[in-house]
């Protein structure tokens, strides 16, 4: 609405004002403006009206105040122009919350998304923990069923082991799969076998028996000249001596024929002897496996030892026994009792310098009453003696000290002479376990119980000719007669008495021979005695060694390959050449069916 018009700000008073100035008299002329912005119109005076102006004056002055007010800013604001600006403020407002609630929508769909993705994630990952567990538990029970499996196996590998614990192929079916250097070997009959054996074995029996009495008689009086050499208040004590091996166990066939003698001895008083085999339930590295060692002590000492190396003693506190006086006397008294350097180990070297000085003045002593010499033979075996006759002739014999274990006939061997069953010595301490005077006890009791005449020991004869004979043409290998004798020992445990008859010789040698193979091809061949449990108790052998672990006489091949290639090599050779050798010595075969091999049982 325009401002110059001032009656339109006052609704419905235009009328009214200008109906009443027409009816008195006043023209209004053209609208004027002040300075304060309000409109009048300027009254003309009509002839009519002059008389009454300055009433009418008054009037319209205090009109015009009443309308400056009505319509003054200050008094009454401009309602409906704020309208307008406060609605597109509200829009404005509108639209930045609309904006907020569609960011909010977004934000709020984004995180149902993720809730969505991860609840998938979860339902994925249960489900995989899931088939995990069920894998796990497949594979615990394939677990448990192996662990179970594997206690089945090991407890009949123990039956096993108490019972046939080393496998000799027995069954017929065995030794045909086995025995493949056998192919295209043609192996000697039953009667080429049995003259063989009347002609050139069986005639060697009474050379054998007679040496045995004569170097026994001999090795009695050198012992007895020993002892009396000897200080009996600080040297060893000698005991008698007991003849071992092939010589007394009559199974001795190549020349020259050779007497193993054992000598135990054991310290003066008040000294004794106590020794700890790798089987006594102490750790042993496994090429200590078969040794033991020897401790000199004395007899009123504890086993334990003094109390002063297990307790700190104090500064004024002394022990009377391990002062350092007594130690250096400890230490000067172990040496004169052959133990190691500082230690008080017997010494296996000092033990066999002490023996030969020994032997050497016991021989001076009786030297006179005999029409022979006698000296060391060989220098690698300490204990080997040769009688040398003004003849010509010699007889050689080993004469070696052991100790003996605890109250059994096992003994600690300072040497093994000739053909040596182990590896050299892990140190001097370390002293070899012999059995073999329970092995002439065994084959003594067997030979009581098989047929007469059996051939059991007329098979390692000829298995122990045949060997040394290749040997002598191909060079030494690492099969030993204590090998063969083994196997032997082996079969006689598993065969039934029966089959080891007179007339079944070829059949028991060839045996023996497939057994041998299956043993090199495994590189395995069990001591007989130690792990076996079903050695007789007639025989009163130790315990703890049958509950031991076996002792694998051929570990040395699987550690030295050439050694095991040049025994497979002079193996095969004998079985090719067995025919052969056997026929050398053949001058004349029987046309008589042989129907065994006399000879006296062992």
């Amino acid at each position: 609405m325009p401002k110059g018009n001032l009656f339109s700000v006052a609704t419905g008073r235009e009328s009214w004002s200008s109906q009443k100035l027409s009816n008195e008299g006043i023209r209004l002329g053209r609208p004027e403006t002040s300075k304060f912005g309000i409109c009048f119109f300027p009254a003309i005076k009509s002839k009519r009206s002059e008389g009454t102006a300055m009433p009418m004056g008054i009037f319209r002055v205090c009109l015009v105040v009443i309308t400056a007010i009505v319509n003054h800013p200050l008094l009454f604001p401009k309602e409906n122009g704020t309208v307008l600006e406060n609605t597109e403020e509200i829009i404005q407002k509108m639209k930045e919350r609309e904006e907020i609630l569609r960011l909010e929508k977004l934000r709020l769909e984004q995180e149902i998304e993720g809730q969505e993705a991860a609840q998938k994630v979860l339902e994925k990952a249960a489900k995989v923990v899931e088939d995990v567990k069920e894998e796990k538990v497949q594979w615990d029970m394939w677990t448990a069923l192996s662990m179970v499996i594997f206690l089945l196996i090991e407890l009949w590998r123990q039956d096993f082991q108490e019972g046939n614990w080393q496998d000799t192929g027995a069954d017929e079916d065995d030794m045909a799969v086995l025995g493949k250097a056998f192919k295209g070997v043609a192996f000697p009959d039953k009667a080429i076998l049995a003259s063989f054996y009347e002609k050139r074995i069986l005639g060697t029996t009474g050379d054998m028996a007679r040496m045995r009495e004569m170097v026994e008689g001999f090795a009695d009086d050198l012992l007895e000249a020993l002892r009396s050499v000897c200080n009996r208040d600080a040297d060893m004590e000698v005991e008698d001596c007991m003849g071992v091996g092939s010589m007394y166990e009559n199974w001795r066939v190549r020349k020259p024929f050779v007497c193993d003698l054992i000598v135990p001895f054991a310290p003066p008083e008040p000294y004794c002897f106590r020794s700890q085999i790798w089987c006594s339930g102490d750790s042993f590295p496994p090429d200590e496996q078969g040794y033991g060692t020897i401790k000199v002590c004395r007899a009123d000492e504890d086993e334990t030892g003094c109390i002063c190396d297990k307790t700190k003693l104090g500064e004024d506190m002394l022990c009377l026994l391990h002062s350092q006086g007594n130690t250096t006397r400890l230490s000067s008294e172990m040496e004169d009792l052959l133990c190691f350097k500082n230690t008080q180990y017997l010494d296996a070297d000092q033990v066999m310098k002490w023996f030969q000085i020994a032997v050497t003045k016991a021989w001076n002593k009786i030297s006179h009453k005999y029409e022979f010499d006698l000296s060391f033979s060989l220098l690698d075996s300490p204990g080997a003696l040769k009688i040398k006759f003004r003849s010509g002739k010699s007889i050689a014999f080993n004469l070696t000290p052991v100790v003996q274990y605890e109250n059994s006939d096992v003994y600690f061997i300072s040497h093994f002479p000739r053909n040596c069953l182990a590896a050299d010595l892990p140190s001097s301490t370390h002293w070899f376990l012999t059995f073999a005077v329970y092995e002439r006890r065994f084959i003594q009791m067997i030979s009581k119980m098989l047929p007469a005449n059996a051939c059991h020991v007329s098979c390692l004869q000829i298995l122990s000719f045949l060997h040394g004979k290749q040997c002598s043409l191909t060079g030494p290998s690492g099969l030993t007669n204590y090998h063969l004798k083994t196997v032997l020992l082996h079969l006689l445990q598993t065969r039934p008495s029966q089959d080891w008859a007179p007339e079944k010789l070829e059949a028991r040698l060839q045996d023996m021979l497939k057994f041998l193979e299956k043993c090199l091809h495994e590189k395995k061949l069990y001591h007989f005695f130690i792990g076996n449990g079903k050695v007789p108790a007639e025989l009163g052998f130790p315990i703890i060694f049958q509950r031991a672990e076996p002792l694998n006489l051929f570990r040395p091949f699987v550690l030295h390959r050439d050694v095991y290639r040049k025994t497979i090599d002079t193996f095969h050779e004998m079985l090719r050449n067995t025919s052969a050798l056997i026929s050398e010595y053949m001058v004349h075969i029987p046309h008589v069916q042989t129907n065994g091999i006399h000879k006296e049982s062992v």
